[in-house]
């Protein structure tokens, strides 16, 4: 693989991350990370929403006017979003209805249209398929992460089942209801950004 083939799949994982560099999607970071099921299907819905649009747009790239390339990206994305929306509707219903509106908004996440715009419309299909995965997996990470440690903190479960020992609330134990609110999801994002600026110095802004 060549390095800018490279650089478009695994940048996104770390050092060109979508939340942690750039900050982007933070919104529904936020509202649909109280369980672990429900942030794995949405970066899972994010990641293949991002990577056919890059394509699509990519194939289309040299034929869309210019003055209504944007009205294009928007038309295809949320073709694709509703597509994603309709398919959890039928086969995980709970799960689409945890999401609310929050599937149907990807078609307005800053990460898919800003890849649209800034990769998508400037390289090939397969360069930008990369890029797709790659700023998927890279928000979906962190979904997952803050999923993971609202769930288990904040219920005592993990997709849905218990982990915590009985013998831990017997003991006095209480699950933490803050983790079920959105402040601690900003928090836990947060505190996720500054582990990786502080592993990654060089991200650091000069003072």
């Amino acid at each position: 693989m060549s390095p800018k083939l490279k650089a478009a799949l695994l940048g996104p994982l770390n050092k060109n991350n979508p939340i942690l560099v750039q900050v982007l999607g933070i919104c529904s970071a936020l509202a649909v990370t109280t369980k672990l099921e429900s942030s794995l299907v949405m970066a899972i819905s994010v990641i293949i929403v991002v990577a056919l649009s890059n394509v699509i747009i990519s194939l289309l790239r040299k034929s869309i006017p210019n003055r209504i390339r944007i009205i294009v990206q928007l038309v295809v994305a949320a073709a694709l979003v509703t597509l994603v929306s309709e398919i959890l509707k039928a086969y995980a219903y709970d799960v689409s209805k945890q999401l609310s509106v929050y599937v149907g908004l990807i078609v307005t996440n800053c990460i898919l249209m800003g890849r649209l715009e800034a990769f998508a419309m400037g390289n090939g299909p397969w360069s930008s398929f990369l890029d797709g995965i790659g700023n998927g997996l890279g928000y979906g990470w962190i979904l997952v992460v803050v999923g993971f440690v609202r769930e288990l903190f904040g219920s005592g479960t993990l997709l849905g089942y218990k982990v915590i020992p009985q013998s831990f609330y017997d003991a006095g134990y209480m699950d933490n209801g803050f983790m079920m609110l959105a402040p601690m999801a900003l928090l836990l994002v947060g505190c996720i950004i500054w582990i990786h600026r502080s592993v990654n110095p060089e991200l650091q802004e000069e003072q």
